[in-house]
């Protein structure tokens, strides 16, 4: 049996100066923020999504995928304990409160998934959730227990360096969100960056981006601002010589390529442009830019050419299976970044984000976007 305390113990001072500052309340940080957990008193309309509450608006709606029902969350309660504090301690019990749901199950109409042919509104038993009592104590199993606070990894963008055995540097960005896929970042031994997702296969980050929308080898320059577009009757190209030609330089009159894409410029491709008729061309060069030296090497790695074969592939590679068709593969890497429901940085993560990268994304906005990756 547990030792009661008696609270109505009488408390005496025999100081002779007087004290200006009043004991402070130090078991209302755990109170109070068991209450803001609970939310308990607070009418159902005025609840703020933390919490419990919080918990499950991330959760509902569920819907199967075919859209024939959907489950939708309206509120919950609590009832009464069955025992109180000191009683549970007696028994040997868990001082808790039973946790009831109020769900509505929506039939959609066969025709028109946007209308409901049938609704039933119950209350939902969930179970029981410990209760805090007076003293910011729970009580399990009749013993009283206190919950100790934990360090916990931040959601956030984390950096780190370290030096290869043959002492090349190697790089490596995570991003970790409260909820959700971690994302990972790394380059390797031959200056190419990598992504790995959930700690699974490793693959081309550039492939990422062709499966993100960034179909082209000029789209991913272009997104990285590593592009110099030059005129062969202004730009002295002779010192732009062993840069890369972003794409294929065509003569629009005649539909001669003068040079392929990812071809390097030369003293000899160099004066046959010169005499050509178009008026500028793209190139990067990576031996004057760190970015545009590891996106020429890690392009040289990427099996893919479009966003259709990056889908194709990231999905095969994540999911170890062929994706039914292209739309379910691209449903499925956007469900991974961009879904609330299935990722979430949190506002601490988002803050850290904008901090990081100087960016001015809302911190309500919980989920990655392109900028981010």
């Amino acid at each position: 049996m547990g030792a009661k305390i008696d609270r109505n113990k009488t408390r005496k001072t025999f100081s002779k100066i007087s004290s200006f500052v009043d004991v402070p309340d130090l078991l209302s940080i755990q109170t109070k923020a068991y209450q803001q957990f609970l939310q308990e008193w607070i009418p159902y309309e005025a609840r703020s999504p933390i919490g419990l509450e919080g918990v499950f608006k991330d959760v509902f709606p569920i819907e199967d995928s075919h859209k024939n029902y959907i489950l939708e969350y309206k509120n919950y309660y609590l009832g009464q304990p069955k025992y109180n504090s000191d009683e549970c301690v007696d028994r040997g019990v868990t001082f808790s409160a039973p946790l009831r749901v109020r769900l509505a199950l929506h039939i959609t109409d066969e025709n028109n998934k946007n209308e409901y042919a049938q609704s039933i509104e119950q209350d939902v038993y969930f179970g029981n959730i410990p209760y805090m009592t007076e003293k910011g104590t729970f009580i399990i199993n009749g013993a009283e227990r206190v919950i100790v606070s934990q360090l916990q990894r931040s959601p956030g963008v984390f950096f780190d360096e370290s030096t290869h055995p043959n002492g090349t540097k190697l790089f490596q960005a995570r991003i970790i969100p409260a909820r959700g896929s971690w994302v990972d970042f790394t380059t390797d031994i031959n200056d190419c960056l990598f992504v790995i997702i959930d700690r699974r296969r490793k693959f081309p980050v550039t492939m990422l981006l062709r499966a993100l929308g960034y179909s082209t080898n000029t789209d991913i320059f272009d997104a990285f601002g590593v592009t110099k577009y030059l005129n062969p009757k202004k730009d002295n190209l002779d010192s732009y010589i062993g840069a890369t030609v972003t794409e294929d330089i065509v003569d629009l009159a005649t539909g001669e390529i003068f040079l392929e894409g990812g071809a390097e410029l030369t003293s000899d491709n160099i004066e046959s442009i010169k005499d050509s008729s178009f008026e500028s061309f793209g190139i990067v060069d990576g031996n004057k830019n760190f970015r545009s030296m590891l996106l020429l090497n890690t392009i040289e790695k990427d099996p893919t050419r479009s966003t259709e074969e990056a889908l194709a592939v990231v999905y095969q590679l994540i999911r170890s299976s062929e994706p039914p068709n292209l739309e379910t593969a691209q449903k499925f890497i956007e469900r991974i970044f961009f879904s609330p429901k299935k990722y979430d940085l949190g506002q601490v993560g988002r803050y850290r984000l904008n901090q990081q990268f100087n960016l001015d994304v809302p911190v309500e906005e919980t989920v990655l976007t392109m900028d981010d990756i």
